[in-house]
């Protein structure tokens, strides 16, 4: 058993991952600031004895005494991360910063949630680790892009100066239960469109690509991870490498939930990538993962709990 620490453990993947590392004996400690994580993400673990909860932005520094570290918090869409985009680089650098002064002083190993949004709009497909990526650093999503790129800077300089055991992942297209309704992320938006009978948005011509990975699967990749050897470090992408336009999304969605809703089309947002597909050969080398949740049976279940979130 280990003492856990779970930034972001209030939000969509971070409640998922702490209901895992409870599953495997682990006393869990839950922070979360609440922004974008919600109560009702971790109620079914508040009675639980091994985990607890407290509330803390991670821009401060926080004093507890854990084994190990997964740094999850930071608003992950748009519509979030660019609503306070000072807010949002502070919560990347400082809570990264934060973060790594607290497992350096513990000598605990530290996981950073890095993202695929470090390759902007890539020139490359699909993206290895090795890609340096193509980020406009002054564009409006920037704050998180840029954010995320400076956090692992500082991941790699703390393992190198300090030899602090750390851990680096980067996350692709995600999606599964608990996912926040009004994110502005592609599958919960088409979802919440399609099971309200309105018009499903289509940016752009709606042929951009994008990979999604259900959401246990992504855990299971992630706690992998953790546990791997002392001299790996990652990056490593984590994702599904199946590969869909957003109209593909879209009429497998309204198949799937029977809707009879209009397809509309609007502009394409700034610096919004026009594909996205990992390389997932070093997460299968390193850690024997690959994804086993296909795209329809985890929109099944997403589609069932979005259907009792907007009372469809």
């Amino acid at each position: 058993m280990k003492k856990i620490l779970v930034t972001g453990g209030a939000g969509f993947l971070g409640s998922h991952l702490c209901e895992r590392l409870l599953s495997e004996g682990h006393d869990v400690l839950c922070v979360d600031n609440y922004f974008t994580g919600t109560k009702q993400n971790i109620l079914h673990l508040i009675n639980r004895p091994m985990f607890e909860v407290l509330r803390h932005d991670v821009t401060f520094p926080l004093y507890v005494e854990v084994d190990q570290i997964y740094n999850l918090a930071c608003p992950a869409s748009p519509i979030h991360y660019q609503y306070d985009p000072v807010q949002t680089t502070k919560t990347s650098v400082h809570g990264a910063i934060n973060m790594l002064g607290l497992a350096k002083r513990l000598n605990a190993r530290i996981l950073q949630a890095s993202t695929s949004e470090v390759y902007g709009d890539p020139e490359v497909h699909p993206q290895p680790e090795k890609y340096w990526g193509r980020v406009n650093p002054v564009g409006v999503r920037s704050c998180y892009d840029e954010g995320k790129r400076c956090a692992e800077t500082l991941f790699f300089d703390y393992w190198r100066q300090h030899q602090l055991e750390i851990k680096v992942v980067r996350i692709f297209n995600t999606f599964g239960p608990r996912m926040h309704p009004n994110d502005g992320r592609v599958v919960s938006n088409f979802i919440v469109q399609a099971l309200k009978g309105d018009d499903i948005t289509i940016y752009g011509d709606g042929l951009q690509t994008r990979s999604f990975c259900y959401v246990d699967d992504l855990i299971n990749a992630m706690v992998a991870m953790m546990n791997t050897r002392k001299d790996f470090t990652g990056p490593v992408n984590i994702g599904n490498p199946g590969e869909f336009t957003m109209l593909e999304l879209a009429e497998t969605i309204l198949s799937l939930t029977g809707s009879k809703s209009k397809l509309i089309y609007k502009d394409l947002p700034s610096d919004d990538p026009k594909q996205r597909r990992p390389d997932i050969s070093l997460a299968q080398k390193e850690l024997d993962w690959k994804p086993q949740v296909c795209l329809e049976d985890g929109l099944k279940e997403t589609i069932n709990y979005f259907s009792r979130i907007v009372g469809a």
